[in-house]
């Protein structure tokens, strides 16, 4: 468990400077990166006390939970806009903004860029002035309802503060369009001094070279018990509307590292939302297809760790994981046994972590998002139900089902 500084976190000589987490496929809020093997996000109660009770046969299929840290917003000389963590007790030392992190200085580039647009007026104006909007619109809202918002904005972002190229494949541009909607909410909506607690999670992607992630929406309904009857029937539209209605599941983002252009192809919710059935096994095919060939020895390893899953979700009663999702990784990089030499990165040593026990190629399975997640004797719960999440089953069985349909599958 992580132990939390007691520290002023107002004093912006002393903490830990948050990073935009560059590996985020979906989601709205937005991930951080707080260390190489930590990142974090919004504190949100339902979501911490799940991971503070979880079920011990679950803790292999989601992340660490590594505690909670409060967060500010800092301002620097410059004018450029971060996150501050209070640093940890063992780690208590002034930050430094690294010129090396590309993360860094991809998201400050992006401050400069979007100068003129409603997000950066907000960024650039704080902590004074208002975000102009629509009545009961948030920032967030607003910046998020656009698909293409970001993307053109992100593409330029090719050099560094020292004129050094950063390829494209080092970033997903969904965790800075979250990030920029996170950061004009806070500007606009919360004072100066405002404190925010952040979940501290294991950062599940640290262990590999080019992580390629899928981040599937999971189950046939997305609303919580709790949400206004508005957003239920939004979300119940949306599923509808998508393969989460017939399939139980849906893509919500994803990037594979494409082998031939040296870069992470990348989709995002809306791809995903207007996929049919045929479409969905097309993506699933694309997700293991790094622009040379089809990695078929993924699939053995994922189908395993998938019906481990499907055995452990079978087991929980009472438990809905409603509005969660499961992510699939794996490397872009392939083992040296595997690819051709003119195809290996040679700025990417082959590592130990490419095969895991058994000889299987290394991958993992994470449930994620558990914001709307209810169970048994959960807090202040109105509604208890019975036997395992029928609909998250449902996902689970016909996603098994396609990837077995995969040539190379069983």
């Amino acid at each position: 468990m992580v132990v939390q500084n007691s520290a002023d976190a107002g004093d912006a000589r002393v903490g830990v400077q948050l990073e935009p987490f560059l590996h985020q496929v979906g989601g709205h809020l937005s991930v951080m990166k707080y260390d190489e093997h930590t990142v974090c996000k919004p504190l949100i109660s339902r979501e911490q006390r799940f991971y503070e009770s979880l079920p011990l046969a679950m803790k292999q299929f989601t992340p660490q939970y590594k505690g909670t840290i409060t967060v500010h917003l800092w301002k620097d000389s410059t004018g450029h806009l971060s996150l501050v963590a209070n640093p940890l007790k063992e780690n208590q030392e002034p930050f430094k903004v690294s010129t090396e992190s590309a993360a860094v200085t991809i998201w400050q580039t992006l401050q400069q860029t979007t100068s003129g647009t409603s997000g950066a007026h907000a960024l650039a104006s704080w902590p004074h002035a208002q975000v102009a909007r629509l009545p009961k619109e948030s920032p967030a809202k607003t910046l998020l309802r656009s698909e293409s918002h970001l993307k053109v904005q992100v593409s330029s972002l090719v050099e560094d503060a020292n004129g050094n190229q950063i390829e494209r494949k080092s970033f997903n541009p969904w965790g800075l369009h979250c990030h920029q909607a996170h950061l004009t909410r806070l500007c606009s909506e919360y004072p100066e001094n405002k404190r925010h607690r952040f979940l501290l999670l294991e950062n599940v992607v640290s262990q590999y070279t080019y992580p390629c992630i899928l981040d599937l929406k999971m189950g046939t309904r997305q609303h919580g018990d709790d949400v206004s009857e508005e957003k239920k029937a939004r979300h119940i539209r949306k599923c509808a509307q998508s393969t989460s209605a017939c399939l139980g599941v849906r893509i919500c983002g994803m990037q594979v590292y494409q082998m031939d252009k040296k870069h992470f192809l990348c989709k995002d919710k809306y791809y995903g939302r207007k996929l049919s059935v045929e479409g969905f096994r097309q993506a699933l095919y694309q997700f293991l297809h790094d622009g040379t060939h089809l990695r078929t020895e993924l699939l053995e390893p994922i189908l395993s760790q998938l019906r481990a899953l499907l055995s452990v979700i079978r087991s929980q009663s009472s438990y809905r994981f409603y509005s969660s999702s499961l992510l699939i990784i794996y490397d872009g990089q392939q083992p040296l046994a595997r690819s051709p030499a003119s195809l290996h990165p040679p700025e990417a040593p082959q590592t130990a972590h490419s095969s895991s026990p058994g000889g299987l190629t290394k991958v993992d399975i994470r449930m994620i998002d558990f914001a709307h997640t209810t169970y048994k004797g959960s807090w202040n719960e109105h509604t208890t139900y019975d036997g395992p999440d029928p609909g998250y089953i449902f996902g689970l069985e016909n996603l098994i089902r396609i990837l077995e349909d995969i040539p190379g599958g069983e």
